[in-house]
C-alpha cells in the first residue's frame, strides 16, 4: 500500500510540473499585430509568441499574425533593417500588410514597434479610433508634449494604453519596486545613450535607465540637475521625500544595464537590470487580458518630465530645473499637438 501511495504521490508531482511547463491552450488564438520592422523587438517578439518548439513560447493562443513595416524611413540605422527584417517575420508565417488600417482589421492585439517616436502619435491615433488594445513601445513620443498627446487622445477615444522599456519588467527590479528588500532610500542607475539628433537626449535610448530608475524609486521627482563631457552624462533628481536617485548614460564604452540601489533591509542591492524581452511581452499579454494598465501614464508622462527637465538644466550650465516648470512646457507641446490634430481631422471630415 505505501508503495502504491509513493507512485501515486510521484504521478501527481509529475503531472504538476509538466502542467507548470505546459503552454495554455486554452481559448481561441488572439491575433497580434504589430506596427513597425525597423526594431530587432519585432523579430525578438514575434519569436516569443510564434514559435512553438522554443522552451521560452509564451501561450499557443497568442500569435503574430500580420505586420506592417514601416517604420522609420529618415533615421537610416534603423530604416535599413526593414528588409532584414521583413523576411525574418515571414519565416514565422507572419503575413506583411500594406497599411495600417490592414493590421488593425487582421488583428485583436496590436504592437507599436516603429523605432521613430516622432511617428507615434499619428500611428497611435489610427489605433485608438479602432478600440482596439495596443502596446506602445519606447519612446512613447518623441518628445513630452507628443507623450502627454497620446495619452490625451487615448482618454479622448476610451482606449487603454501603456509604453515601457523592458527594464523595468526585470525581475529585481519589480522586486525593489514591490518593498521585497525594504524601502528604496535611494537608486543610481545606468544603461546606454545612443544620442539621435530627430529625438531630444535620452528619449531615444537612455529612457531606458531612466526607466529603470523610476521602476525602482518611483514617482514624485521634483527637480533635476544635468552633467554632461564627451564621455556621458550624470542626472540627478531629487524626490519630494528628500531621496536622491541619479541617471548615468554611457556615451561612450560598453553597453551595459545595471546600477544600485540603497535600502532600508539590504543596504545596497543590484538594481537597473536587464532580463530580456520576455517578462515586457508577458505584461501586455496580461494587460490585453486584465485591461490592468502594468505603468499607470501618470508615471510615463514623469520620466518624460526628466528627460526634458535634465535637458532644460543642460542648457543652463547644470541649473537644478523643476520638474513643474518642464511638464508645463510639455503640456503647452501637447495643446499644440492636439489643436493641429483637430484640424486635420475637421478637414477630412469635409
Amino acid at each position: 500500500m505505501k508503495r502504491f501511495l509513493s507512485i501515486i504521490a510521484a504521478l501527481s508531482a509529475f503531472c504538476a510540473v509538466a502542467a507548470a511547463q505546459a503552454p495554455r491552450t486554452t481559448g481561441a488564438v488572439t491575433r497580434v499585430g504589430i506596427i513597425g520592422l525597423d526594431t530587432s523587438h519585432s523579430i525578438a517578439f514575434t519569436k516569443y509568441l510564434n514559435d512553438k518548439l522554443s522552451t521560452e513560447h509564451a501561450a499557443l493562443n497568442y500569435e503574430v499574425v500580420v505586420a506592417y513595416p514601416y517604420g522609420t524611413q529618415t533615421i537610416e540605422s534603423a530604416s535599413s533593417r526593414i528588409p532584414k527584417y521583413i523576411d525574418e517575420i515571414q519565416n514565422y508565417g507572419v503575413k506583411i500588410a500594406g497599411s495600417i488600417a490592414q493590421v488593425i482589421e487582421q488583428s485583436d492585439l496590436i504592437f507599436i514597434e516603429t523605432n521613430d517616436g516622432r511617428l507615434h502619435f499619428e500611428q497611435a491615433a489610427e489605433v485608438f479610433k479602432s478600440g482596439k488594445t495596443v502596446y506602445i513601445d519606447k519612446p512613447l513620443g518623441s518628445t513630452l508634449g507628443e507623450t502627454i498627446a497620446i495619452f490625451k487622445l487615448a482618454e479622448k477615444y476610451g482606449t487603454k494604453t501603456f509604453s515601457s522599456s523592458s527594464v523595468r519588467f526585470a525581475q529585481q527590479n519589480q522586486d525593489l519596486r514591490a518593498g521585497v528588500y525594504g524601502t528604496v532610500k535611494g537608486a543610481d542607475i545606468y544603461s546606454p545613450h545612443h544620442p539621435e539628433p530627430t529625438h531630444p537626449d535620452f528619449g531615444y535610448y537612455g529612457i531606458h535607465g531612466i526607466e529603470g530608475l523610476f521602476t525602482v524609486m518611483g514617482p514624485g521627482c521634483k527637480e533635476v540637475s544635468r552633467m554632461h563631457s564627451d564621455e556621458g552624462d550624470i542626472c540627478v533628481g531629487v524626490w519630494e521625500d528628500g531621496r536622491l536617485g541619479t541617471f548615468r548614460a554611457i556615451t561612450t564604452g560598453p553597453n551595459i544595464y545595471g546600477g544600485t540601489a540603497i535600502t532600508s533591509k539590504k543596504k545596497a542591492v543590484p538594481a537597473g537590470v536587464l532580463d530580456g524581452y520576455k517578462p515586457l511581452v508577458d505584461a501586455v499579454l496580461s494587460f490585453y487580458e486584465t485591461g490592468n494598465l502594468p505603468v499607470a501614464p501618470e508615471e510615463t508622462i514623469e520620466i518624460f518630465t526628466f528627460m526634458k527637465a535634465s535637458n532644460m538644466s543642460l542648457k543652463q550650465g547644470g541649473k537644478p530645473v523643476k520638474m513643474s516648470v518642464a511638464l508645463k512646457a510639455g503640456q503647452k507641446d501637447a495643446d499644440k499637438i492636439l489643436k493641429e490634430y483637430e484640424k486635420s481631422q475637421q478637414a477630412s471630415a469635409k
